[in-house]
């Protein structure tokens, strides 16, 4: 073999050599959500990356679209488009999928929570298992809870101290169950897209809006526009991490194992960076000159009083049964009385 072939015949061999120890070429899916991306949705969806790629050995990784922009900002339609299978994975929140899965308002219902345990038992237990069979059905396998948090209100037209304080304001609602929420309150609800939000605040089309302090309000900047915050704790929103049941059922049970346990561990860090924000949140809105009430618990229950209209009505339309559930769940972890 002269020179030359031998020479070729090396080349050939290392390139066969350095093809079999280069993984193939990743298969990259497209993930969409709500927010911006400085917010805690964005920080999970790229720990999920992270942790898919090296789990995966490099073999899959997904492509972050903040802002709902594969469905033109509009959020409630990320959900509907997983379920059909045009879009792989999405990061949304609970009440961004009632149009779709009105169940899922359940979360949501006011004052169902007290604190994070209340959260905790029913997203690691029976009612978050019942909620991801529901998800199922409309195409969508939930792979792990995260959060949005607790829903604060915030306006610029005077501080939120009792219901009374509602009355007449334009606010700014994620979905049709704040909607009741709020004529319950005596306030002028403008459902929106998150999209469109911060230049209506801006500009005063709205008043206020009431969003989770640690995902939402600091992140997304709205002390910038709003004068008032009241933490009323009103309203529990968890996020979720979900995938289309079509592309789901294309994996072996190797390659499901490897995206379930990114995105457990991704939902992990996103709360735990959630509820740190949300701890030193109220100093920071302080510190850049908005106005904070803290009501008392009398003042809370006048709250949960006022609201009770709404919640109600939603549990009907969720199912009592399904209520019941989530309600005996926290009941089933309360700490006892001291």
């Amino acid at each position: 073999m002269t020179l030359k072939h031998l020479a070729a015949a090396a080349a050939l061999a290392a390139a066969f050599a350095a093809t079999a120890l280069t993984p193939a070429l990743a298969e990259t899916f497209r993930l969409s959500h709500n927010t911006n991306d400085t917010t805690t949705w964005q920080k999970g969806a790229e720990k999920f990356n992270e942790l898919l790629e090296k789990g995966s050995n490099g073999e899959m990784d997904v492509r972050i679209f903040p802002n709902a922009q594969l469905t033109g900002g509009d959020q409630m339609k990320q959900a509907e488009m997983v379920g059909r299978g045009a879009l792989d994975f999405v990061v949304t929140s609970a009440i961004n999928v009632t149009p779709l899965v009105p169940e899922m308002a359940v979360f949501s219902l006011p004052y169902l929570y007290s604190d994070y345990d209340d959260v905790d038992a029913t997203t690691a237990g029976k009612p978050g298992e019942r909620m991801t069979e529901i998800m199922a059905e409309k195409g969508i396998v939930v792979l792990a809870w995260g959060e949005n948090g607790f829903r604060e209100v915030t306006n610029n037209a005077r501080p939120i101290k009792s219901p009374a304080d509602m009355k007449g304001l334009k606010m700014r609602v994620a979905g049709p169950m704040y909607i009741d929420v709020m004529n319950a309150l005596g306030a002028n609800p403008q459902q929106m897209q998150w999209t469109e939000t911060f230049s209506a605040l801006q500009q005063g089309v709205v008043d206020g809006q009431e969003n989770p302090i640690g995902a939402v309000i600091i992140p997304q900047r709205v002390y910038e526009v709003q004068k008032y915050i009241t933490p009323w704790h009103y309203s529990y929103d968890p996020i979720f991490i979900g995938v289309s049941q079509k592309l789901w059922d294309s994996w072996d049970a190797e390659k499901q194992a490897i995206v379930r346990d990114a995105a457990e561990q991704a939902m992990t860090y996103q709360k735990q960076v959630t509820r740190e924000d949300t701890a030193k949140g109220l100093a920071f809105l302080k510190e850049q000159g908005m106005e904070i009430y803290e009501p008392s618990a009398e003042e809370i229950d006048a709250f949960r009083q006022a609201t009770k209209p709404a919640f109600d009505t939603w549990a009907t339309k969720v199912g009592p049964d399904l209520v019941a559930l989530f309600q005996e769940t926290i009941t089933a972890g309360a700490k006892p009385a001291n």
